[in-house]
Order: C-alpha cells, then sequence, then structure tokens
C-alpha cells in the first residue's frame, strides 16, 4: 500500500515564549521539525504532508530543500481539522498521523504501528505513564479493546485514573480516514474538532483498534515550552552516550556530552567531560578528546589527541597529531600525519605537511607548510590585502623565527630560516637566513623621563 505521512505543524506554541514558529526549535542542533521529517522520510514510499498554519512562512522557508506537500490550517479549530486541511491530497493507501513536537519517534515504533494496519484495522501508539496528567485516556472494554479516547479536560474524575494515554499518533486508510473525519463534532470543551474523536467511531462500526506501544516515554513526549525542549535534548544525549559506549567509546562522563549531528568513532576512543560534537564528524582509532572541546565537520586520524577547550571546524586531521590546548582550527585546516598545533594557535585553509610545528600563539592562514617546518610563537601570515586574500608557500624544514609576519604572496624556500621579528614580503630562496627588522640602537647615558612630584605644581 502507498503511505502518506501527515506531519501536523501548525500550534502557535505559545508557551515557548518566542517569535520563532515552535517547531523551529532545535533539539540536538536540529529543528524539532527536521527530526520527524528524517524518521518519516526513512519509511517505505512515504509521502509527506505538512500542515502549518502560525508562522507557517518562516516554516516553508526552513523546509525550502524537503521533499513534502505543504497544507495551509487558517484556523486552530483542532488536531481534526488540521488533518482534514491534507485530505485532498491523499492516495489511496495507509495514512500515518505524526506530530512536528514530538520529535524522537523511531522508524521501527512507526514500522510495527502501520503492520497492523488494513481495511479491518486502524493503529493508536498508546503510552503508559505514571503521571499521565493533561493527556487523553484510553478507554477499554469489557474485553480489554480499545473502544474510545477520553481528553483530560473532558475525563471524569475515574477516567483520569488510567494510565495508558493516548500519544496522538495513529494509522489508518485513507478509505477510513475519509468516511469518518467530516462526521468529526467539535461538541466539547475547547470547542475543537478531536482527531482522537475517530476511535470511538472505528469502535462503533466494528473496525479493530490496534495498539502498539513505543520502547521508552521519551519518544512520544512532546515540546510546549522551554523546560520540556530541555529534558528532551538530555533523553535525546543519553542515548547518543549510551550507544557510543557501547560501540566502545570511552567517556569521561556521560551526562555531558552533546552529539549535535553525525559521530562515529573507531576503537578506543576516549572522550572527556563537556565536548560538543556537530555536523559530521569521524573519529578515527585511538584518538582523545580533552575536555570542552568543539568539533564541527571534522574527521581526525588515528591517534591524534585534542587538548582541552580546542575547536576545530571543516578540519581533516591524518592522524598521530596533537592539537591544543586552546587551538582553533577554522574551514580548511589540513594536517598531515604528526604535525602539530600548539595553545592558542589559529589556523584557516592550512595545509601542514608531515611533522610541521605550530606551537603556540600564531595565526597561520592561507598557507602551505612542507615537511617539517617549524612556525615560531608569535608568527602571523599576512592573508588579506583589504580585498584579497593571498598564499603564503614555506618549504619542507624551513624556520620561522618568533614573531615574524609573512606578508602574502610569499614564498619561503626549502630549508630557509626566517630570523625572529622579522616582517617577509619577498621570497626567500632555499636554505638562506632572511632577517628583515629595524636596526637596535642604544644609548648608554639615557635617563628616562620621571613623573613630576606634587610639589612642582
Amino acid at each position: 500500500m502507498t503511505l502518506d505521512v501527515v506531519i501536523l505543524a501548525a500550534g502557535q506554541g505559545t508557551r515557548m515564549r518566542s517569535t520563532r514558529p515552535k517547531v523551529l526549535h532545535e533539539l540536538a542542533g536540529k529543528a524539532l521539525i527536521d527530526h520527524v521529517i528524517a524518521t518519516a522520510s526513512s519509511l517505505e514510499d512515504a509521502r509527506l504532508h505538512v500542515v502549518i498554519g502560525h508562522g507557517g512562512d518562516q516554516v516553508r522557508e526552513a523546509l525550502a530543500d524537503a521533499e513534502v506537500n505543504f497544507v495551509v490550517q487558517a484556523e486552530q479549530k483542532g488536531t481534526g481539522h488540521a488533518v482534514a486541511q491534507a485530505l485532498e491530497g491523499l492516495g489511496d493507501g495507509q495514512v500515518l498521523v505524526l506530530y512536528a513536537d514530538v520529535p524522537l519517534i523511531r522508524r521501527e515504533t512507526l514500522t510495527a504501528l502501520l503492520e497492523r494496519v488494513d481495511e479491518r484495522c486502524m493503529g493508536l501508539l498508546t503510552v503508559d505513564l505514571d503521571d499521565p496528567a493533561g493527556y487523553g485516556r484510553i478507554k477499554r472494554d469489557a474485553d480489554g479493546e480499545a473502544v474510545a479516547i477520553v481528553e483530560h479536560k473532558d475525563a471524569t474524575a475515574a477516567e483520569r485514573t488510567i494510565r495508558e494515554c493516548n500519544t496522538g499518533i495513529m494509522a489508518m486508510t485513507a478509505l477510513q480516514l475519509r468516511r469518518w473525519l467530516p462526521r468529526l463534532s467539535a461538541d466539547n470543551v475547547q470547542g475543537e474538532y478531536y482527531l482522537t474523536d475517530v476511535i470511538a467511531m472505528a469502535a462503533v462500526e466494528g473496525t479493530a483498534i490496534a495498539t502498539t506501544q513505543p520502547g521508552s516515554p521519551g519518544e512520544v513526549e512532546g515540546v510546549n515550552d522551554r523546560v520540556q525542549l530541555a529534558r528532551l535534548e538530555r533523553v535525546f544525549q543519553a542515548g547518543e552516550a549510551e550507544r557510543l559506549m557501547r560501540e566502545g567509546v570511552a567517556l569521561a562522563d556521560p551526562l555531558r556530552l552533546d552529539v549535535r549531528g553525525e559521530l562515529d568513532c573507531g576503537r578506543d576512543v576516549v572522550i572527556d567531560v563537556g565536548c560538543v560534537f556537530e555536523g559530521r564528524v569521524e573519529l578515527a582509532d585511538d584518538v582523545r578528546v580533552g575536555p570542552y572541546c568543539v568539533i564541527r565537520d571534522s574527521l581526525i586520524g588515528p591517534g591524534s589527541v585534542i587538548e582541552a577547550h580546542s575547536v576545530l571546524e571543516g578540519a581533516s586531521v591524518e592522524g598521530d597529531s596533537r592539537i591544543g590546548p586552546f587551538a582553533r582550527l577554522r574551514p580548511g585546516t589540513r594536517l598531515a600525519r604528526g604535525a602539530r598545533i600548539g595553545n592558542f594557535v589559529e589556523t584557516k585553509n592550512a595545509d601542514l605537511g608531515e611533522g610541521a610545528k605550530i606551537n603556540h600563539l600564531s595565526y597561520v592562514g592561507d598557507a602551505r607548510l612542507g615537511r617539517g617546518v617549524n612556525i615560531g610563537a608569535g608568527t602571523i601570515t599576512c592573508n588579506y590585502d583589504g580585498a584579497n586574500k593571498h598564499l603564503t608557500e614555506i618549504g619542507d624544514s624551513a624556520f620561522i623565527g618568533s614573531n615574524t609576519a609573512l606578508v602574502a604572496p610569499v614564498t619561503v624556500g626549502e630549508g630557509a630560516t626566517v630570523g625572529a621579528g622579522s616582517t617577509i614580503s619577498r621570497n626567500v630562496e632555499a636554505g638562506a637566513l632572511a632577517v628583515a627588522r629595524g636596526r637596535q640602537i642604544s644609548k648608554p647615558d639615557w635617563v628616562r623621563p620621571q613623573k613630576a612630584s606634587k610639589r612642582d605644581h
């Protein structure tokens, strides 16, 4: 059967107290709705329909590259009314209803639900909660069959003691949905068309209601305010920490880890506390990451060590390198095997050859460094002339003395030496010594100026 997934994203989310639509607030580095779309897209032959309303233009813009069909709910009249707006664009197969503010639902859970759906049976995802306040309750008959959902606001005192709750996630055939939606009524406390009322309709006409449950309550928890968002962030990160540890990664503290993208690790990787991984990051065998590092869209080769408080973005490290502490590797930084970046060093679009070293307090940008190059403290490549970037090339085994300015475009030849404190604006030949600094003057009898005393005023 074909599958249409209707994702409800029209709510205002007033409890977030934000000008941004709730579904665009981020969890683990991605908008809530992006999590839902990623999971829904992983279902076989799924066509996605996103129902938008409040902040609809912002949602459209955020999802400009997503393969979804947008449907507008101009008035907020409840979940049943929202799904009805998508009815015209649905096929004749299965329909799955998801919520853009329930980001952690898993593909396996949805697949199990869809497997129960045919013309004789609809599927309903329920969850048992210790504190079910605010959730619709599942009513069952004497045979234990689900026959209705009672919203919390409409429930009696006895019904509120029921712990089995509605998650809002359900699946049915398009034929069933077209049969039930026109019969919904807004005769309730909220004056809205509840999608949950189709459960009672199904029971009355003899359609079976098959219920399944998620692996954990966190899968179906929604986000209504920033407190819930923060709680789900930790649920997600706890899952990532467990995954990594089961794959052999040593985490100093699983509670102090944030993965905001994809993190793949080899064997015997060690990650200290407070580290953040964003985008696509790969840590090869025996990599050690010190505390409070941020690594984004980078590949770190085997045996490398990243010391505390270092920031890497768009970097590629072959292996056996040492970086930091307090280093910043900006996009385009590439380190060959054994290269060294020390404390308070910043690089950008820089290739470091095998064994090259920039040990401390330097900026190297738009540069190509050969094998065994040694860059002294306080060195900078002056790569920007106010309009264009220029390249600095340094040959194998060259030595650049401390506090040197290399004014690009410039080349320092293989084995050359640049004296400390030099400003190099012309090419240096291979094996040569270049010194470019002002002449030192000494005045032995010079008297330092003194502050005038108060009596002189």
